[in-house]
């Protein structure tokens, strides 16, 4: 309930806004009725200052750098928890006790494999295929196989759906994977936990046994935790806002996974890295640098600053430790590219231009140096993403399925084109 209020003058006319105070960040003016009273709409290209919903999920303090599950902060859980227990805590609103732990990872595991028809799906699209394209054709067509789950006011089914998304996401993707390089699909092991399973799935072969590194299998845990929600980004709100009409949840997140693979979002790290080979090495960086501070110059730094964040990523914090760890633990810290990735982060981080615009690395500069050094090529990066991010769109699409003022998503505009004018025949014109 609003305690407080705002006056708005129009043409003379005062109109009261309520004003709603959240648990943390910043009051949020009511506009709801203001349509209704004053026929006037407000103006918000991209939304970045309009609430869409409200959310106990996650909270993000961009001046901080601060970003919450459910309360708890990213840097607490990266540290000590795990991907599947972010996933309860994201779904459920608080940390598992022991025994849901382990009867939440059971029902995960004992839905990780896919319809075998769904091979023949795969099977359909062209070699060259961006396993994007793939995962979006194929998470759609998930409907198609399970329709015991597409129920979207059966609460049952909407949990079901919930499990079998989670727990087939990393499925699909390294079958995405193995189907662009030519290899067989790996069936997903139950002895495995979620990570190394993932790993498993993508690297190992029929001809000889493969052995998931404990220390890979974590800092890929640590990726799909830091990835696992982000408030009402892009995807989050294209996941909702297919949901408001009632779509199936593969369908939502079909158009997650869609919206999550531009550039500008979810393919960010695949952006990051290929700049870092156009760099090439280390004595070209000056160049480059140059180039980005030219505002005459269409060049861009990738992995450097964030929409939201004007402080340090929280996220890259966590994920700059992992990309020490991992670097170090492969000895290939004298890769050119990863040399190249080193120097610039050192750069950026004392040079002044950067300090002063706030441009730190983000999550995306160092995800993508640990994907590649896993030996992941850069059109995995964004699939990745998709998995790890499965989860809090889940959350998000249920916590809207279950909120009373749910009703369709319906923008509205600024109208600037042609006013009414009259149809003239093809032969007058």
């Amino acid at each position: 309930m609003a305690d407080k209020t705002a006056t708005l003058r129009i043409n003379d006319q005062d109109y009261e806004l309520p004003i709603l105070s959240p648990t943390k960040g910043p009051d949020v003016l009511d506009i709801r009725k203001l349509y209704g009273q004053a026929d006037v709409f407000t103006y918000d290209p991209g939304f970045t200052s309009t609430a869409s919903c409200d959310s106990t999920i996650t909270f993000i303090d961009g001046d901080k750098g601060e970003l919450w599950y459910r309360g708890y902060p990213i840097e607490q859980l990266a540290a000590k928890s795990s991907y599947l227990e972010v996933c309860y805590l994201l779904l459920y609103g608080e940390l598992p006790s022991p025994e849901q732990m382990d009867d939440f990872s059971a029902r995960v595991t004992r839905h990780t494999m896919v319809h075998e028809q769904m091979h023949n799906f795969f099977r359909g699209f062209r070699r060259d295929a961006h396993p994007m394209a793939t995962m979006v054709g194929v998470v759609g067509a998930m409907s198609a196989f399970y329709h015991d789950s597409t129920d979207v006011n059966d609460e049952w089914q909407r949990e079901v759906a919930a499990i079998r998304l989670i727990a087939k996401l990393p499925t699909i993707a390294a079958m995405a994977y193995k189907y662009s390089i030519g290899q067989p699909f790996v069936y997903p092991q139950n002895d495995l936990d979620y990570a190394s399973n993932f790993l498993n799935m993508c690297f190992s072969v029929p001809a000889e046994k493969y052995e998931v590194n404990p220390a890979l299998a974590r800092a890929m845990d640590r990726i799909f935790t830091l990835h696992a929600d982000h408030e009402q980004n892009a995807s989050t709100s294209t996941v909702r806002l297919a949901g408001s009409s009632g779509a199936n949840p593969f369908a939502c997140i079909a158009a997650g996974i869609a919206c999550l693979w531009g550039p500008a979002h979810g393919g960010a790290n695949q952006a990051c890295l290929e700049m870092l080979r156009e760099i090439g090495t280390v004595d070209r960086i000056p160049e480059f640098i140059a180039r980005a501070k030219d505002k005459s110059d269409p060049f861009k730094l990738m992995g450097f600053g964030h929409r939201v964040y004007k402080n340090f990523d929280p996220r890259a914090t966590v994920m700059k430790e992992s990309a020490d760890e991992v670097l170090e633990l492969l000895g290939i810290g004298d890769n050119p590219v990863l040399q190249v990735a080193k120097e610039l982060e050192k750069i950026a981080l004392e040079d002044e231009y950067f300090i002063e615009k706030k441009l730190y690395p983000n999550v995306d500069f160092y995800s993508g140096i640990i994907l590649e050094a896993m030996g992941f090529p850069t059109s995995m990066f964004t699939p990745i993403f998709a998995l790890s991010r499965t989860v809090g769109w889940i959350a998000q699409w249920k916590e809207m399925i279950g909120d009373p003022q749910n009703k369709i998503g319906r923008p509205r505009q600024l109208y600037v084109g042609s006013d009414k004018r009259d149809y003239v025949d093809l032969t007058k014109r």
